[in-house]
C-alpha cells in the first residue's frame, strides 16, 4: 500500500509498517501495516512477533504539543 494511503486509512495512530519501497532520502513510499494502534506501547509489544522483516514505526497524524519528538 502506498504511503499516503496509508495516512488516510491509519490517521491518529501509531503503525507498525513491513516497508517495501524507500524514495532516496529513506521516507517510506510503500509497505504493509502489520499492527495499529492509539498507543505506541502495543507497537513496541507488536514488533516482537516479527524478525527478519524491513520495519518501520510511525506515527501517521499530528503529534500532541506536549509530545517531544528525539531525532
Amino acid at each position: 500500500m502506498k504511503m499516503s494511503e496509508i495516512k488516510k486509512r491509519y490517521h491518529n495512530k501509531w503503525l507498525l509498517i513491513e516497508v517495501s519501497k524507500y524514495d532516496s532520502e529513506y521516507n517510506i513510499k510503500e509497505g504493509k501495516v502489520l499492527a495499529n494502534s492509539p498507543f505506541k506501547s502495543e507497537i513496541y509489544r507488536a514488533l516482537l512477533n516479527y524478525t527478519g522483516k524491513n520495519l518501520a514505526i510511525e506515527y501517521v497524524g499530528e503529534l500532541p504539543k506536549e509530545m517531544a519528538v528525539l531525532l
